[in-house]
């Protein structure tokens, strides 16, 4: 007798389904747009926020802090970054300079104060660091130099000594960048340290330590 052959199964069943209703996936599209929008904002953020950084990162100009000199925009002949004989006497066209050929060993710049002269071509050795260096004349009196030895003292990539050539009472100098002022308690010493330490640096990075630290009384 021949076998039965298996049972049939019954066939799948599937309710039958309403049609789509118009606009249905609104709410994907709205979903996918919105986030979207909100990707390009943080895209434009983003962008704004490196633009920021890298305009703010520099050095300032001569316009942004009243009456310093930008020797960088004004005279960039006078910046070369030359190493000179130890004994040859190097004469700067600003005073005290602030920057241009200078001596091979720097002048030590880590808060260093100096009672007496230092070698011109060895500060400007420093400010090629990235060091501030304030200068002062002698009729400044010993207060106010204490004064200006509160901002140097203790902090790297700064130096101080006095300077009778200058035409001004207290003069800043950066690489490429100058300050002549009146008072020791002028508002702008600040600003120029605070714009231009380490940042008009023309080694980054390159220390201020291990300098000479010899005047022109030692």
């Amino acid at each position: 007798m021949a076998p039965y052959p298996p049972p049939q199964q019954p066939a799948p069943y599937f309710a039958p389904q309403p049609p789509p209703r118009p606009g249905g996936n609104r709410g994907l599209v709205i979903a996918l747009v919105t986030i979207a929008g909100v990707l390009a904002l943080v895209c434009l953020a983003g962008a704004a926020g490196v633009v920021w950084y890298l305009r703010n990162d520099k050095p300032a100009t001569s316009q942004d802090i009243a009456g310093v000199i930008d020797y960088r925009a004004t005279h960039p002949e006078w910046l070369k970054q030359d190493h000179r004989p130890p004994d040859e006497k190097i004469e700067y066209p600003m005073k005290p300079g602030a920057g241009g050929p200078h001596h091979q060993v720097w002048q030590q710049c880590k808060g260093d104060i100096y009672s007496s002269a230092i070698d011109e071509g060895n500060a400007v050795h420093s400010l090629e660091h990235g060091a501030v260096w304030i200068t002062y004349q002698s009729g400044v009196t010993p207060a106010e130099v204490e004064k200006l030895a509160t901002k140097v003292r203790g902090n790297d990539y700064m130096l101080m000594s006095p300077f009778d050539g200058q035409a001004s009472r207290i003069s800043l100098q950066a690489w490429g960048y100058q300050l002549a002022l009146s008072s020791v308690d002028d508002p702008r010493i600040d600003a120029f340290i605070l714009k231009y330490r380490q940042t008009a640096s023309m080694e980054p990075g390159v220390p201020c330590s291990t300098g000479t630290t010899s005047t022109e009384t030692s």
